[in-house]
């Protein structure tokens, strides 16, 4: 199992220290490095910004929401990335939830499935460059002919000859549906929430991906990159500390990150078997009570989601990840010494 160091997106400022984390990764021997996006800082400038100093890692996307750009967009940034760091880039995608799609980039959020499917044909349209890019679907129809047109569009093929003709996909995906796709269409998988615990949960989602006509790929090389916070701690004292301190993000998305009507990850805790508890939180969060709603998550939860023991305990940990199929763990580490020391502990 690879180890993957996640820098997440930007709070109200970019972040400290980062490009110490990113050279003490690559130093160290992790395989990728990882950024994210939400409604401020983008994904793509902080991988290129920050990556420019690496010759090893890989760069990728985790995840990169696809209605802020057009498919074509996306195959532009992936293909000029994947020339200037030599062929390292991996573009993780995913579709976000309709308060960011509908309220932050403006665009519909309806049948998030075909939409997928969509995008990642195109982009892999615009890599192949064996034709003019077409695509006769309702979402991205390329040409455009619809209202507004003025008829003069034409198909292209991009300027650039793409470094690598199948840069590596992976998808976010939550539902039975959508991890399904994930496995048929994809080279990898970004799950949320996922853990030891849960994971007999996805195989059979896994499964009937993996087993569609024309599926890329199999489970034999199919990579599933988790993300969890994975800290080594003293002993209990010091572990309950870090368990409460990771109490309120569980709290944020199984609580606040969505509409009532419509929010996956609390979803997700719900499939995992916390559907009263899920619906309290939510309850208690939108409602404006954070502090209760917090207070709510139980100790088993946040241990189960997340990787904090003892040196000993860390490692049989990580061991449990791995044999539930996780490729990569993506961590998010707040030091080079913390980078260095998770690292030599897993060697």
């Amino acid at each position: 199992m690879k180890l993957g160091l996640q820098l997440g997106y930007w709070g109200a400022q970019p972040p400290q220290g980062v490009g110490e984390l990113v050279a003490a990764a690559e130093e160290a021997g992790f395989d990728a490095v990882f950024t994210a996006e939400a409604w401020g800082s983008d994904a793509f400038t902080p991988l290129a910004w920050w990556g420019r100093e690496t010759s090893r890692l890989r760069l990728g996307t985790s995840i990169v929401q696809m209605s802020g750009r057009t498919p074509t967009s996306i195959a532009m940034h992936v293909m000029t990335l994947d020339h200037l760091s030599g062929g390292r880039v991996v573009l993780g995608m995913g579709v976000s939830g309709p308060q960011v799609v509908e309220g932050w980039y403006g665009q519909p959020f309806g049948r998030p499935l075909a939409r997928t499917r969509e995008v990642v044909d195109i982009i892999r349209k615009v890599l192949a460059r064996e034709a003019p890019v077409t695509n006769d679907g309702p979402h991205y129809p390329l040409p455009y002919h619809g209202e507004g047109s003025v008829g003069l569009g034409k198909p292209l093929k991009p300027i650039v000859h793409p470094l690598r003709a199948d840069v590596p996909i992976w998808l976010g995906a939550e539902g039975p549906k959508n991890v399904a796709q994930t496995a048929e269409i994809a080279d990898g998988w970004i799950p949320i929430f996922y853990t030891p615990r849960s994971a007999g949960m996805y195989q059979p989602w896994l499964d009937e991906g993996f087993a569609r006509p024309g599926a890329r790929r199999t489970r034999a090389d199919f990579e599933i990159a988790a993300t969890c916070h994975l800290q080594v701690v003293s002993g209990p004292e010091e572990k309950a500390a870090v368990l409460d301190a990771m109490r309120p993000f569980v709290s944020l998305y199984m609580g606040g990150m969505g509409a009532k009507e419509a929010n996956f990850h609390n979803q997700v805790f719900v499939r995992m078997g916390y559907e009263d508890l899920a619906a309290e939180v939510q309850k208690l969060y939108l409602g404006g009570e954070k502090d209760r709603a917090t207070a709510l998550i139980p100790d088993e939860l946040v241990d189960d989601m997340h990787i904090i023991g003892t040196a000993g305990e860390v490692k049989e940990r990580v061991a449990q990840w791995e044999e539930t199929g996780v490729t990569t763990l993506l961590l998010s580490c707040r030091s080079a010494g913390e980078v260095r020391a998770v690292a030599e502990l897993l060697a």
